[in-house]
């Protein structure tokens, strides 16, 4: 592992250092549904990317400019991304058009983005020029369009002189962009050192050693996949197995089956990922699978449920899944990834609290079993080099158990929003960034409750629809993580409605009345909001954001446009 030595160096440096001393070595194994998969030695690695290296410096792409990059996952995106940090060009991994995503906000995002960010270049596949011409307008920017399928590895290259080895580390090497599509222009600039800083510190977290094995579907655009399942172990020497995120959706099954193939030791998952795997994977998919090399599932990236996790260790207990393996996480794309990390050492401590007091006072006070209580899941502990406070309003720190806005200082920081000076200095107080997300700290460990930005103001209360969704979504019938609350304002009361929707496979009107009044009868017994609006929508009918979080806006405008 290489991490004793990746401070003061460079992404290309290391790359450098693999290709000469282990050119042989696997990188990456790349699994594919429709064809044999793939093992990409460091030396191919190197090769393909020298190749877009190449024609970025024929293009006349300079080092410190941007080229987006939209591709599937797929070696072309391999190189795509080593091949612009090899010349100096400033990566940054976009989502492409996909039927989740609303297609008009899409494009009004990528043309912001591109008005923006002013990318040299954009990297694609052939059929998605279109989309690329179309956002680019009467913008000079993308200057240059690259087909994938045009660009070929080269053998013949001194790697010395290449722009990009000429880096310095505090230089800025890849932007991270926002999961949703009306964030896209927030562009999150990181420099060499930052990465290092969250690699070495983030490994020594994970207690990664020569014996792990990461396998990842996560899309790269996303920090989870281009940090957890991407950089760490290809910067720290550690097998990868890489799929499609769209090959997992269809196929769920396929992850745990990588994991028992390849012996795999180390996973992300988003949230609804628990529940998808344990309903939608089949007995028959998983004969001969063994789940005991598996040491952590780390949960990230959305509000996570203790429910979901007892639901995954249960179904997959038969095939060697330990209770123990299950893990948590904090992380933002502003902090490189992670902030914290829990069930490591110890399984991950569960806070049982009062709901009723969580919700109305904002204090976690410790209850016993009962109806009235709720399970929180710990985040976990601050990584070594990341410190965490938790604010009130005012930009004071508060108790410990007392929900507040969670801020932090450390080594891994953003450089800034790139071209985006004002996003920069509203992000920051007094040297701590603030993250936006509201949370406690009980002994030391960090609980999420919510978001800021999705604050619902009722009569002068603060309610945080999170809280309401978890109410909902024990309600029977409704589609596990399928559920979604936000405020409408109400002009003859002058305050805001409550409203709550819900995914249910039920058709029947008589059912379906009997889910929203059961959710509407949770929701008061388990807070002080007296839910009006209730929609039960068929499944499907919420849209999410390219990383698979509920689009809460999005949908608070669908619902506005079809029913209110």
């Amino acid at each position: 592992m290489l991490t004793d030595f990746l401070s003061g160096s460079t992404l290309g440096a290391i790359l450098g250092q693999y290709y000469r001393r282990f050119p042989e070595r696997t990188a990456i194994h790349l699994l594919h549904s429709q064809r044999s998969d793939q093992a990409l030695t460091y030396g191919e690695l190197i090769r393909g990317s020298v190749g877009y290296a190449q024609d970025f410096g024929k293009l006349g792409i300079r080092p410190g400019e941007v080229a987006i990059i939209i591709q599937n996952q797929s070696p072309h995106l391999v190189y795509a991304f080593f091949g612009a940090i090899l010349a100096g060009v400033i990566p940054s991994i976009m989502p492409f058009l996909t039927e989740k995503l609303s297609p008009d906000q899409y494009r009004a995002s990528l043309s912001a983005l591109f008005e923006i960010t002013q990318p040299a270049a954009a990297v694609t596949y052939r059929e998605f020029i279109p989309e690329i011409t179309q956002a680019r307008g009467r913008n000079a920017f993308p200057r240059q369009i690259l087909v994938s399928d045009h660009i070929q590895p080269c053998d013949s290259f001194d790697l010395d002189q290449m722009a990009g080895m000429r880096s310095a580390p505090q230089d800025i090497v890849l932007l991270q962009h926002s999961s949703g599509t009306t964030g896209l222009q927030k562009g999150v600039a990181l420099s060499h050192q930052a990465i290092f800083n969250q690699l070495n510190a983030y490994a020594h977290a994970l207690k990664l050693d020569s014996q792990d094995v990461i396998v990842s579907w996560l899309p790269l655009y996303h920090d989870m996949g281009l940090i957890a399942g991407f950089l760490l172990p290809i910067l720290c020497g550690t097998p990868l197995v890489l799929m499609s995120p769209f090959d997992w959706v269809r196929a769920p099954h396929r992850l745990l089956q990588a994991i028992s193939s390849f012996r795999g030791t180390l996973a992300w998952l988003p949230n609804f990922a628990y529940n998808f795997c344990a309903q939608k994977i089949r007995d028959r998919d998983l004969e001969g699978v063994d789940l005991s090399s598996w040491r952590a599932v780390i949960n990230c990236s959305e509000p996570m449920y203790w429910s979901s996790h007892q639901m995954f260790a249960v179904r997959f207990r038969p095939y060697g899944f330990r209770l123990e393996a299950l893990a948590t996480s904090y992380a933002m794309a502003e902090n490189v990834f992670a902030v914290t990390q829990g069930g490591i050492d110890n399984p991950v401590r569960i806070d049982q609290v009062d709901q009723r007091a969580l919700i109305t006072q904002q204090i976690a006070v410790p209850a016993s079993d009962g109806p009235g209580a709720i399970k929180m899941l710990s985040a976990g502990a601050p990584i070594a080099n990341t410190r965490l406070r938790v604010l009130d309003p005012k930009g004071q720190v508060v108790p410990d158990r007392h929900i507040g806005e969670i801020s932090i200082q450390s080594t891994c920081m953003l450089t800034g929003y790139f071209k985006r000076p004002d996003l920069t200095a509203k992000a920051f107080l007094d040297g701590w960034y603030l993250t936006g997300d509201l949370g406690y700290l009980a002994d030391g460990e960090l609980y999420i409750t919510g978001r800021k930005k999705d604050l619902i103001i009722v009569g002068g209360k603060n309610i945080y629809p999170q809280d309401l969704e978890r109410l909902a979504g024990d309600v029977a019938g409704v589609h596990a993580g399928r559920v979604v609350a936000f405020g409408v304002f109400n002009e003859r009361l002058g305050t805001e409605d409550v409203v709550i929707l819900a995914e249910s496979d039920q058709q029947k009107p008589q059912l379906v009345q009997k889910i929203a009044d059961e959710i509407r009868d949770r929701v008061t017994r388990g807070s002080d909001v007296a839910l009006r609006y209730v929609k039960i929508v068929e499944r499907g009918w919420l849209q999410k954001t390219s990383s698979g979080k509920i689009a809460r806006s999005t949908n608070r405008e669908k619902y506005l446009q079809e029913f209110h």
